[in-house]
């Protein structure tokens, strides 16, 4: 198959690693593939470099830029259609909001003649790996975004979400079909995370971690709805409770310099790990230095920190946002928590650290759990599948 894949930007995020990882791996099985993004700016980091190197077309435009540009959207609605025109590809396949709403928008009007003399239409799949519309936005600019992903839902084959919450929100605010949708969660390598080649000792000598602390960690951007205040607004009470705590907060962002600045003025510096971004290879590396992950996030489509930590061994502590309850059990792989209840993840994490052999129980059962649901040949084979099947009930008419 020829199968083209349209993604905004290639920062260091969940969608962008779920898409690179589609594009190599349906590459190795033998498709023809061709990687459509934008310009990758900004503080999150680039994965240009590993795209460049997977062995499939990889073509930069500057028009696929994020924010809402009349003159750049245009453009790259163009682009799309004449891209599409060159490849003929079989598939179109795009990800996140503003790719999703262009690449859909272009690919369903574009005809092309096969080398049968036949004009046909590439079939035309999208990802949601998290919907742009949520309770934290405008009353406008969230009525404006449904409406526009009703308008595209009608203009593809197949939407793939990465959690069925996903697909239970969007047909909730009327956005296609139950027929339309596919669960197919958003993988990774697992093999980094369950051998990552360091131990614990290892990791915490390299952060100055004491040994004997239990260390709560994060593996976020720092910026707005990722909770990390609802975190420092309950240190003073999980320090008092909890003496050996520790907090390791992976990720960079607009909010790392206030953070670092609360945090020394209350002289909690040396209570709290800031790594700053780090490459996504580097994560598997960092996580046995934790005794559990904390997910309080307001908003996600299935965070991809939950699964990784599991498939660590490290049990999790989530806001039960979106998708986050498929992955986090309570009781059985951590502790779900009403979203913006601050105090009861306090609690949570006290009830966590306060039982270390139930935690480690608690990540060993996910480990397990997570072993196939996330691996990367598992999702590519779905995706595959989806894609053959699509194909095959277009042949059948």
């Amino acid at each position: 198959m020829k199968i083209l894949h349209i993604i905004t930007r290639l920062i260091v995020g969940g969608a962008q690693e779920n898409t690179l990882l589609t594009c190599e791996g349906l590459h190795a099985k033998g498709h023809e593939v061709t990687l459509l993004t934008g310009p990758s700016l900004g503080p999150e980091g680039s994965l240009m470099e590993r795209a460049e190197k997977g062995g499939y077309r990889v073509i930069v435009t500057p028009h696929l830029v994020r924010s809402p540009h009349p003159w750049h959207d245009h453009a790259a609605y163009r682009e799309i259609q004449n891209l599409c025109r060159e490849l003929k590809p079989d598939v179109v396949h795009t990800h996140s909001s503003k790719a999703g709403i262009l690449g859909r928008a272009a690919a369903w009007k574009v005809k092309f003649r096969t080398q049968n003399s036949e004009f046909r239409t590439p079939l035309v799949v999208h990802t949601i790996h998290g919907l742009p519309f949520h309770p934290y936005q405008s009353a406008a600019a969230r009525k404006l975004w449904i409406a526009m992903e009703r308008w595209a839902a009608r203009r593809c084959d197949a939407i793939i979400c990465v959690a069925d919450a996903m697909t239970r929100q969007a047909l909730a605010a009327g956005v296609g079909q139950p027929e339309l949708f596919t669960t197919i969660y958003s993988a990774m390598e697992v093999e980094p995370f369950i051998h990552p080649g360091i131990t614990r000792d290892e990791v915490r000598t390299k952060l100055n971690i004491p040994p004997t602390a239990f260390v709560f960690g994060t593996i976020s951007r720092l910026q707005p709805l990722k909770g990390h205040d609802d975190l420092i607004a309950q240190m003073a009470d999980l320090f008092a409770k909890i003496p050996s705590a520790h907090l390791l907060w992976i990720g960079d962002g607009v909010f790392r310099t206030r953070f670092e600045k609360t945090l020394a003025d209350r002289g909690w510096r040396n209570r709290v790990t800031l790594t700053g971004l780090v490459p996504p290879t580097e994560v598997p590396r960092l996580l046995p230095a934790m005794d559990a992950l904390v997910h309080p996030s307001y908003r996600e489509g299935l965070a991809r920190a939950l699964p990784q930590a599991l498939l660590a061994g490290v049990p999790v502590i989530s806001y039960d946002c979106d998708g986050a309850a498929e992955v986090c059990i309570e009781n059985k792989t951590g502790f779900l928590v009403k979203t913006g209840d601050a105090y009861s993840l306090r609690d949570a994490m006290i009830r966590m650290a306060s039982d270390r052999a139930a935690a480690v129980e608690m990540g060993r059962y996910g480990q397990s759990f997570c072993l196939e649901r996330f691996s990367a040949p598992f999702m590519v084979n779905r995706i595959e599948a989806l894609y053959q099947q699509l194909a095959a009930r277009r042949n059948a008419v």
